[in-house]
This record gives C-alpha cells, sequence and structure tokens, in this order.
C-alpha cells in the first residue's frame, strides 16, 4: 500500500512535497500515515478535494477503510522539515490542547528547544492544527525505542524537558509508534 500511496501524492495532478510515510506498530495498528508540505494553502486545500473526490484516493482500493486529514502549521521558530531518514523507530505524540492553550505552548517550545538539544535533536517537527479542535503534533525520530526512553529518561531527570507549563495546557495526549516505509 505505502508504494500505491507514494504513486498518488507523486501523480501529475498532485501538489505538495511527500515529507514521509509510515506504517503504524503502537497504537491503531493497520494505518498508514502520510505527511506533506505544501506551498500554499490553495495547494492543499486542491490536494484535499483530490482525495476526498477520489473514487480510489491514495491509490488504496479496498485496503483503505477510513480516510482522515488533518492540516498544520508548522511552529514558527522551527525549520522547515526535509524528506529523509531521520531513525529507524518514529514516534507521532499529539496532545489536544485547553482552550487558549496555543500560546503558552508555543512559547514553553521555544524556551525549551535549545536546552533540550540532545533530545530535541530527534525532533522532525512539530506544528499545531489549523483545522479540528486545538491541538498539536510533533514527529520525532529515533534509531531505537531504546534510544527514545533514555534520551527522554536523561531530559526529564536534567530538568530541560518538559517545556515549562507544557502539561500544564494539555487536556489529551496520545502517542503512536511508526516505522517508516520505503525511505
Amino acid at each position: 500500500m505505502a508504494k500505491a500511496a507514494r504513486d498518488w501524492v507523486a501523480a501529475p495532478d498532485a501538489n505538495g512535497t511527500l515529507l514521509g510515510c509510515w506504517r503504524t506498530e503502537f497504537g491503531t495498528l493497520g494505518r498508514l500515515l502520510i505527511l506533506r508540505s505544501f506551498e500554499t494553502r490553495d495547494a492543499l486545500d486542491q490536494e484535499r478535494r483530490r482525495a476526498l473526490l477520489s473514487t480510489n484516493p491514495f491509490n488504496a482500493g479496498r485496503l483503505i477503510s477510513a480516510l482522515e486529514m488533518d492540516s498544520y502549521q508548522r511552529f514558527p521558530f522551527l525549520p522547515p522539515p526535509r524528506p529523509g531518514v531521520y531513525g529507524d523507530v518514529y514516534e507521532f505524540r499529539t496532545y489536544k490542547l485547553k482552550p487558549g492553550g496555543l500560546p503558552p505552548t508555543l512559547a514553553g517550545w521555544e524556551a525549551a528547544i535549545a536546552p533540550a538539544r540532545d533530545y530535541t535533536a530527534h525532533l522532525m517537527i512539530n506544528m499545531y492544527a489549523l483545522d479540528g479542535p486545538p491541538r498539536i503534533t510533533h514527529i520525532w525520530g529515533f534509531e531505537s525505542l531504546a534510544q527514545r526512553a533514555s534520551l527522554r529518561s536523561t531530559a526529564f531527570a536534567t530538568g530541560v524537558w518538559p517545556p515549562k507549563g507544557g502539561p500544564d495546557n494539555v487536556r489529551e495526549a496520545v502517542s503512536v509508534i511508526a516505522m517508516p516505509e520505503d525511505q
């Protein structure tokens, strides 16, 4: 299915740049997660319409049982993500925020990135939702789950993580572990 989805996003009438494709291992199983970037909001909207109006979105055929598309904006103080291999194991963390929680969350993350460099060097992207409930999603790449656990443990023990005030604004947190597909 990953090859079919990659063909879909590379089609001549497609918009956007493919940044990554992963299959879930922990969390809801059997999901294919695709991250793309778009130059303009119009290009993103056109691509969403293309998927919604297709009888075979992402060339998935009978394998697709659900289609979810979320629109996000990268945190303004982080560099744009680039296609590439960031590790063998990826963690997708989504925090649903309390109303009004985005501004202090952004401020906390901006202040924490440099002091937590050993940990945040594994951050592929952090972004906030443009639709649906207020939330952020961050994607991390690690060599292994053991590396992830070690880095998080050290960052917490030294007090450089989590970002100050961040947990105060989180209403619900979800973590999904996924493996790269055809990188």
